[in-house]
């Protein structure tokens, strides 16, 4: 097992994150650490750090090489973004750091910055095309990709910090300074057309971005906490932001989602995130949660393992993640998982359900047995809250919950555990349907190989005069499977509204005669 560090130390603030990366390949972050600097307010008229600026780095980032000691940390990967490169004295602050600290800060360019985050949100957003920000303290990172590939980049001095001391907006923003604010950032951004990308939407990085989709989550009470892909249009944005143009500094204190360190900066970050929405005719917002750290962690994964920096399949990655850190048996989860999808496209018919939710079949599928690094009992419902809780990427908040799902029933229907769960309100009565039918194929095939043992080789599925048939391929007479099986023919006929007839290339027993 290796322990792998980032830090960043930005204009705002400076943020420790310590992950795993184990034998087998899979990693998980474990310590999140972060710290408010507001380097970018602490700069002298000739754009020096001043001394402040300076021992608070340092202290901080003794801090941080303390706990990477008591954590045994095996790779520290320092960077120092805009505050730090902007300052004529930044080099200074870096060499005092090392000697006091022993950690290498490498200052890395604008351009280094925006490809690092759009890393962090490639790898992790099913998103083909759109326009990153990374609206950090003192400054902000655009990139244009196009079929996942990175096409246009940018880094420009404008960020949350800087742009609140420019213009005094730490209390109020009148609406004379409001026009003048937003005149300057358009004066940046209106050099770029290739910002110009209607229909395409906007995904935010960076703390301003996420407390911006925190507050909007609270106003519309939203049944999740997570902001990683959570969606907002421009309405909903220009609903909040008018809203907050009329507040000042002691009330947005109290605003739910707003933490007080990012109160007196929020109003000139908003400006920027109002002034991109016009410029880009962006009508949609995506929350990233990920960005520059998420970024330099898999650019270290991939260098250091000869892999492409962009994953070609998120979901299918980080499914196979979480099997790394929770380690059913792959072999087992293997088999259900062809067995299920081989129903699934056989009964078409039946299920008469899109294409779109064999994804959510197969991961939950290759998933529904992690619940057993927890307790073997109910591990049902253990794999069902890993599911719930975990790193999967690819799907939606409402696809997420539904695999979980899925995957809490593969032992039977269980209506209790999951409608009273506060994700409830994501989902409809069409989308229970949905579940229910394809938690049914779940545990058809989860029956099929009950017993690990692969006694059944091979499966054969059709309708034959409006019956479902499922011919089983087996060497001897898999009696246990059949008992499991046999146990759900009254569900699948109240989802399917079909019998279900089960051959066997053997004699079955009298016990399991149609």
């Amino acid at each position: 097992m290796q322990r792998i560090a980032i830090i960043d130390i930005g204009s705002n603030s400076a943020r420790l994150v310590i992950s795993h990366i184990f034998k087998n390949g899979s990693y998980k972050m474990f310590y999140n650490q972060k710290e408010s600097l507001r380097l970018g307010q602490k700069v002298d008229a000739s754009n020096n750090l001043t001394e402040e600026a300076i021992t608070s780095t340092i202290e901080t980032i003794k801090n941080f090489a303390y706990m990477c000691k008591v954590y045994h940390v095996s790779k520290i990967i320092a960077v120092a973004t805009a505050a730090i490169r902007n300052a004529n004295n930044g080099k200074k602050l870096v060499d005092r750091v090392e000697q006091a600290t022993g950690i290498s800060l490498e200052i890395i360019s604008g351009k280094r910055e925006a490809y690092l985050s759009y890393l962090g949100v490639i790898n992790t957003l099913d998103v083909k095309s759109g326009i990153i920000f990374d609206l950090g303290g003192g400054s902000t990172e655009l990139v244009f990709f196009k079929n996942c590939k990175l096409v246009e980049s940018i880094s420009l001095p404008i960020g949350a910090v800087n742009t609140t001391v420019k213009y005094n907006t730490r209390d109020t923003m009148p609406p004379a300074i409001q026009e003048v604010v937003k005149t300057f950032i358009i004066s940046k951004l209106s050099v770029y057309p290739w910002l110009k990308q209607n229909n395409l939407p906007l995904i935010s990085v960076g703390g301003t971005g996420r407390a911006v989709a925190k507050i909007i989550q609270r106003a519309k009470k939203y049944p999740a906490t997570k902001l990683h892909n959570y969606t907002y249009s421009l309405d909903t944005f220009n609903s909040f932001f008018n809203k907050m143009l009329v507040t000042n500094l002691e009330q947005r204190t109290k605003i739910s989602g707003l933490g007080k360190e990012r109160s007196d900066i929020i109003l000139a970050g908003i400006c920027i995130i109002k002034v991109l929405f016009e410029e880009t005719g962006a009508k949609k917002m995506i929350t990233s949660g990920c960005g520059l750290r998420e970024g330099l962690f898999y650019n270290y994964y991939a260098e250091t393992r000869n892999l492409p920096n962009i994953i070609p399949d998120i979901l299918k990655e980080s499914t196979a993640n979480m099997l790394g850190l929770y380690e059913p048996d792959e072999a087992h989860a293997k088999q259900v998982t062809k067995y299920a999808l081989s129903m699934f496209d056989s009964w078409k018919t039946l299920h008469g359900l899109r294409k779109s939710y064999r994804k959510l079949l197969e991961t939950a599928a290759m998933l529904h047995d992690t619940g057993i690094s927890v307790n073997y009992y109910s591990h049902a419902r253990h794999s069902a809250y890993l599911i719930q809780n975990g790193k999967l990427f690819g799907l939606s908040h409402k696809e997420q919950f539904m695999v979980s799902v899925i995957a809490g029933w593969h032992h039977g229907y269980s209506k209790n555990y999951f409608r009273d769960r506060f994700y409830k309100k994501l989902l409809t009565e069409s989308n229970w349907k949905v579940m229910n039918k394809l938690a049914v194929l779940l545990a058809l095939a989860e029956s099929l190989d009950f017993t690990n043992t692969k006694q059944i080789q091979k499966i054969d599925a059709c309708v034959r005069k409006k019956e479902a048939v499922l011919a089983i391929h087996s060497p001897g007479i898999p009696s246990i499977e059949l008992h499991e099986l046999v146990d759900h023919k009254a569900w699948f006929k109240k989802n399917f509204n079909t019998n279900l007839c089960i051959e066997v290339q053997n004699e079955i027993p009298p016990e399991f005669e149609q």
